[in-house]
């Protein structure tokens, strides 16, 4: 992620979505639910928080994380499409992180996909059985950050998986990994069509902050000075059109901080032409390739 374009951002507060926005649970649908409980909680190391017929919530220290809805009637969708990237999940220590990464790697062998130092952060990347990308993650202190022109610096650089295990991984960890250390997600990637249409949408009417991109194929976006809260890319879907109904990404929550600034941006979202449904206490809308959000007060 070297080389990012340094942006400016000259807009009125009223135009961005407030900075104490953080992202919600994710909700995939899932042909084979057993198949990718066992994973999110046996590997990746997520504990049971409910189970209602065919939808099962999983997270940790009791807030969802990862929200599994069995969907058996739906296939993959077709090579190309827009959708999930990968949901980022943010461990609160190095020690939580590593013995997630030693769960995963040991309970689901043959799905780690990668690892990176990205100067703001610490990732281990990973598939899960049905081809969703999942990160795990841990944020650097944000004092060690970069940031030029409300631009943040970001980069690849390898991570050795065995030495940060060895760096890290504590037997307390291990033995504490399910339900004592929090973790939340801390990103969603997307995959996008363009990102001149993605940026439109997430940044000009969602109203999050250009952070960081990558010419015409990938846009970080985030509220209040975080590194992302979300990117779209179009690595593996350029020209992608909207979705289908398929398995794999179901809805992205994000979380405001008050009544305020939910209703602010029901109003943005509405003024750049875009439908939104309210219920009351939640806003739902879709992104230009039917990417399900819906916003609450958190």
């Amino acid at each position: 992620m070297s080389d990012f374009t340094i942006e400016n951002d000259d807009r009125d507060a009223a135009d961005r979505i407030a900075a104490d926005t953080a992202m919600g649970a994710v909700t995939l649908l899932v042909a084979d639910l057993d198949a990718m409980i066992r994973f999110y909680r046996d590997a990746v190391t997520l504990e049971l928080i409910s189970a209602d017929g065919d939808t099962v919530v999983l997270g940790r220290a009791g807030r969802a994380v990862v929200i599994l809805k069995h969907e058996p009637t739906l296939r993959h969708a077709v090579r190309g499409s827009a959708g999930l990237y990968h949901t980022a999940i943010l461990f609160d220590t190095q020690e939580a992180l590593a013995a997630a990464l030693y769960s995963t790697a040991r309970n689901a062998p043959g799905t780690f996909t990668g690892s990176a130092d990205h100067l703001v952060s610490e990732a281990f990347y990973f598939t899960d059985p049905e081809g969703n990308g999942v990160e795990l993650y841990y944020d650097r202190q944000r004092s060690m950050w970069s940031w030029a022109h409300g631009q943040v610096r970001m980069d690849t650089i390898y991570l050795d998986p065995n030495q940060y295990l060895r760096e890290h991984l504590t037997e307390a960890a291990v033995a504490g990994s399910t339900g004592k250390d929090a973790a939340s997600v801390g990103h969603v990637h997307l995959s996008v069509g363009d990102v001149r249409t993605a940026r439109a949408f997430y940044v000009d009417a969602l109203g999050f902050d250009a952070t960081a991109s990558l010419g015409d194929t990938a846009l970080f976006v985030s509220a209040g000075g975080y590194h992302h809260h979300m990117a779209m890319n179009v690595w593996e879907s350029r020209g992608a059109g909207p979705r289908m109904p398929a398995l794999g990404l179901g809805r992205i929550d994000v979380t405001l901080p008050d009544a305020d600034s939910l209703g602010a941006l029901e109003e943005r979202l509405r003024d750049h032409g875009f439908v939104v449904r309210d219920d009351g206490r939640t806003l739902s809308f879709d992104d230009p390739w039917n990417n399900a959000l819906h916003a609450v007060v958190g």
